[in-house]
């Protein structure tokens, strides 16, 4: 029978939701230990960890360890090995059971418990007492750390023979906690030690002691370095330092592979290690010297596992290889590592069910025993609609990628891109704390190479003009994030192309233009979640393209239908009424239903034929694994870090955030120019390297990010603090700022607001958006123009144009504005148009957003303003970025005693201007509700956003 069910029930009774649990053996049982005792072991105990993972496709990942402290006896660290398969069989067989050893954890194991853990002398089996921190009977110790990322810490013989160049020191008195730093440790390796200064100041000296920090070498008028020697007797040079006890290094050994069966070794001969060597009513050894890989087949039982568990512990200990992790897993639930010792490794097949049938087993034996076994079974997925993370409401640029160079689209073609060509775009827009930009590249899938080289190089430019603090993302079509479509908001991608390059490569290639014509014959399928976030897609005109879940535009020339398939929704039809407001305005149309279809629809298609109803499924996020990478001599190395934070994120290095769905590539501000202008390729390079093995598409999306111009949807993967990213020093200086600080870094500049996006809110009513419709396949429908169009834009509009057929709906946002030649032909503009639109078409004078030109002195008074702004502030931002079409104005005008002029006259390109006023206020001079209807805000409201988001919205309504 199970462990669990001998004692207590005491195991399946907790694992039920995410989180640690521990178990100390006593008595070669297993006893769980109170949380607040978490990270505290003994050097004499042996313990079980059991770390549980709620994975976003709603499965639970387990990972087993047990600890062995270096007092433990054989008998408690044998049992701590047994119940961990035991363990494991209760969890329904797939977790993964590590070996850790007092002094040689793995970073994995650390992990949980940072910043670090000190085992204390003592524990129950060996007869020792647990030795309790008493700072009134304080002992002067000195501990030696290793490790960039997770750091070990281990006591050593205070005397001046331990100390050395190469590694950090902790010296803890009863007074004062002294870090040493060896002149050959590293920058990194610092600031992680000053984690466990801090630890040790909190947890036994209960936070109140100074901190010193001593660099190796400071001679003795150095206050604090002499008060640190003079613990050792006075300063004196220290030797070089033979290897330390402890830091030898695994050599390079061959791996081996052994067969356990039947309670015997046996080695396996190969050529090449394959996957197929491997058969699944069998264990086998994986020996790879620094670790010792146990596989477990899927039919093998409790007891061969049992067994090849202990011949595991039993091979290490005849050749006295204490150093080395045991990792045991079980097939189908293989980690990464030990599959990439394979030469090739297929697809794990989908063993869900098996494993749940395992642990439905057990939780039914719980459930018989009158126990709660609520969460033993799979956790539900998380249903949830991806947001952008990203304010949708900026101004946005787009370029045409055109022999070499780049041609700037106007706002009516900003929006319609075409296949075969590449373009760039720049989108700014308002941030947390300061204006925000994103540079990107789109390269269609019949584009060709050389314009795919130009826009990232184009793109590349244009970050490095704005001094590496803009965002830059390379995009393919087909794997476009979410933050892609919300910008755009409606977007058209056309067959064929328009550039020099595509049109050449055609020729070249005797293939005929298919490129869209609005004459000839075309289909479309659109789309997307909501108004903000609309793609109207050409397809091949034929049946087969059709698919019931998604309504479609057809046309030849002004013939036009529309079909709806079954599966859609009255959002799907709107969406396609919204598309063919911009692929056919004004034009008549037919609406055809599913089933009901006229013959002169199946004619254009070329007759009817089988097609799909499946919807396409949008690839979704899995969970981030943070990696430090390095690139030397165009090799990328990669190393995974465990359960990240913030304060992973080092200045000086490069750290690659793998969602599967985009990679982040974050760059530190001390990191090398060189290596900056390599961002790109690191990602790319990573994507090639596919280090989690999930299969990686060469499209998938890349950001480039620099540290201290981090995005909002970078920043949701961490507990984010701005104020860290904005210090100034390497990442040990300002550590030691925090840490001698008090724990917080002090800086001028306020932090970041909480974000508050424009985005379309997942519990919108969808009647808001919903127009009421009919569609009977034989009635013509005459179209007008689109209630999708923004509100600004309508601003420029006659009444005359506008001929909608049903009421618009609710919009709750504005669209992006587009500065584009087509909208600076006006003369009469100020300069500032020109400053805020800055289209050259040369990179180098690429307009760099206001927030992020560096030392500009006229830049402090706006900081100021919207640092006083506050949270009040914030809600005014959502104010103004709301447009109620059905304005209701009843309160009184106050106009400060100034003349009322109508809108009509103020705008900076009337017909009959009004004279004689103030041409830099002339918002001032409409009337309280006509101010309202223009900027969606009470005057009150405007007067209190930052100046240059009063000039911008001026400057969209003609007003400056």
């Amino acid at each position: 029978m199970l462990l669990v069910l001998v004692h207590e029930w005491t195991l399946l009774s907790l694992i039920a939701c995410s989180g640690l649990e521990i178990w100390r053996i006593e008595n070669f049982k297993p006893v769980p230990i109170p949380a607040s005792s978490y990270g505290k072991f003994f050097m004499g105990d042996s313990y079980i960890i059991l770390k549980t993972t709620a994975l976003k496709n709603g499965s639970l990942r387990h990972d087993i360890h047990y600890w062995i402290g270096k007092d433990t006896s054989q008998d408690e660290a044998g049992t701590a090995a047994i119940l961990t398969v035991e363990l494991d069989a209760a969890l329904g067989g797939r977790a993964v059971q590590y070996r850790e050893v007092q002094g040689n954890e793995t970073e994995k194991f650390l992990s949980y418990f940072r910043p670090c853990i000190m085992p204390q002398p003592g524990g129950v089996a060996s007869g020792f007492k647990h030795v309790e921190a008493n700072n009134q009977d304080h002992e002067t110790r000195l501990y030696v750390c290793h490790g960039k990322h997770v750091v070990h810490v281990k006591e050593v013989p205070f005397a001046r023979s331990t100390l050395n160049h190469d590694d950090i020191f902790i010296l803890d008195t009863k007074s004062k906690i002294f870090q040493f730093n060896g002149s050959n440790s590293s920058i990194q390796e610092r600031a992680k030690a000053l984690e466990v200064v801090q630890y040790i100041k909190d947890t036994f000296h209960e936070g109140k002691c100074e901190i010193a920090s001593v660099e190796d070498g400071r001679m003795m008028a150095d206050p604090e370095a002499g008060e640190f020697w003079g613990f050792f007797g006075g300063f004196a040079p220290l030797p070089r330092r033979a290897p330390a006890e402890g830091n030898e290094k695994h050599e390079e050994t061959a791996i081996k592979l052994l067969c356990f069966d039947q309670g015997k070794l046996e080695p396996v001969n190969y050529e090449s290690l394959a996957h197929e060597l491997l058969q699944t009513n069998k264990c086998y050894f994986l020996d790879c010297g620094a670790e010792l890989y146990v596989w477990m087949g899927r039919t093998t039982s409790l007891q061969e596992r049992k067994g090849a568990s202990e011949a595991a512990e039993k091979l290490l200990s005849d050749s006295n290889r204490t150093k080395t992790h045991i990792i045991k897993v079980i097939e189908g639930f293989e980690t990464v590592m030990f599959k990439s010792k394979f030469k090739e490794w297929p697809q794990t097949p989908d063993l869900k069910l098996s494993s749940e049938d395992g642990r439905g087993k057990v939780a039914a034996l719980l459930k018989r025993q009158g126990l709660n076994v609520k969460g033993l079974m799979k956790a539900a997925p998380a249903k949830e609609e991806p947001q952008s993370y990203i304010d949708c409401t900026g101004n946005l640029q787009v370029w045409r990628v055109n022999d070499k160079d780049k041609a700037l689209l106007s706002s009516s073609d900003q929006s319609k891109f075409y296949t075969g060509d590449c373009y760039v775009f720049q989108y700014t827009y308002a941030g947390d704390d300061k204006e925000e930009c994103l540079i990107g590249t789109w390269s269609g899938k019949k584009s060709v190479e050389e314009d795919r080289v130009t826009a990232v190089s184009l793109a590349s430019k244009m970050v490095e003009s704005a001094k590496f603090q803009a965002v830059q993302v390379r995009l393919y079509e087909g794997k476009e994030p979410i933050q892609f479509f919300v910008i755009f908001q409606s977007l058209q991608v056309f067959k064929g192309g328009l550039s020099s390059g595509y049109k050449k490569f055609i020729a070249e290639n005797g293939i005929d233009d298919d490129s869209y014509s609005e004459e000839g014959l075309a289909l479309f399928r659109v789309q997307g979640s909501g108004p903000e976030n609309m793609q109207a897609v050409q397809v091949e005109p034929v049946a087969s393209s059709l698919n019931s879940s998604y309504c479609y535009i057809l046309h030849d020339g002004n013939t036009v239908f529309t079909w709806a398939g079954n599966l859609t929704t009255a959002l799907d039809q709107e969406l396609m009424e919204r598309q063919l407001d911009v692929i056919k305005p004004n034009t008549q149309s037919r609406s055809q239903k599913e089933g009901s279809e006229t013959d002169q629809f199946w004619s254009l298609l070329g007759g009817k034929s089988e097609y799909s109803s499946q919807k396409m499924v949008r690839e979704l996020e899995s969970d981030p694994h943070l990696f430090s990478c390095i690139l030397s001599k165009g090799n990328l190395k990669v190393k995974e870090i465990h359960h990240f934070t913030q304060d992973d994120l080092m200045t000086e290095d490069v750290f690659i955030l793998d969602c599967h769905t985009s990679i982040f590539v974050w760059v530190g501000q001390q990191v090398d120019v060189k290596v900056r202008l390599q961002a790109l390729d690191i990602g790319e390079k990573f994507v090639v390297l596919d280090f989690l093995m999930e299969n990686l598409a060469r499209e998938t999306p890349i950001f480039t990010v620099t540290e201290g111009s981090e995005p909002p949807f970078f920043t949701r993967f961490f507990t984010w603090d701005s104020a860290k990213s904005l210090m100034h020093g390497n990442s040990y200086q300002r550590k030691l700022a925090i840490v001698k600080g008090g724990g917080a870094p002090a800086l001028d500049k306020p932090r970041r607001r909480t974000p508050v996006y424009s985005g379309r809110s997942t519990t919108q009513d969808k009647s808001q958006r919903s127009r009421s419709m009919s569609f009977s396949p034989e009635r013509v429908r005459v179209r007008g123009r689109s209630p999708a169009f923004t509100a600004l834009a309508a601003s420029f509009e006659s009444s005359s144009n506008r001929n909608l057929s049903t009421p618009p709906p609710v919009v709750k946002k504005l669209y992006p504005k587009s500065l584009t030649p087509d909208s600076l032909n006006t003369s009469s503009k100020s300069s500032a148009i020109a400053a805020l639109a800055g289209s050259s078409d040369r990179p180098t004078e690429t307009p760099t957003p206001e927030s992020i030109k560096d030392g500009s002195e006229s830049e402090k008074p706006k900081q100021e303003e919207d640092a006083k702004d506050g949270a009040g502030t914030m809600n005014n931002r959502v104010e103004s970025l709301t447009i109620n079409e059905d304005v209701k104005e009843n309160e009184p005008e106050d106009d400060e005693g100034l003349p009322i002029y109508p809108y009509e006259r103020l705008k900076t390109t009337a017909a009959d201007p009004v004279t004689e006023i103030d041409v830099t206020r002339r918002e001032t001079y409409l009337s309280s509700a006509e101010f309202k209807e223009k900027f969606g805000m009470t005057k009150e409201a405007f007067s209190k956003l930052p100046k240059w988001k009063q000039n911008r919205l001026k400057i969209a309504l003609q007003l400056f």
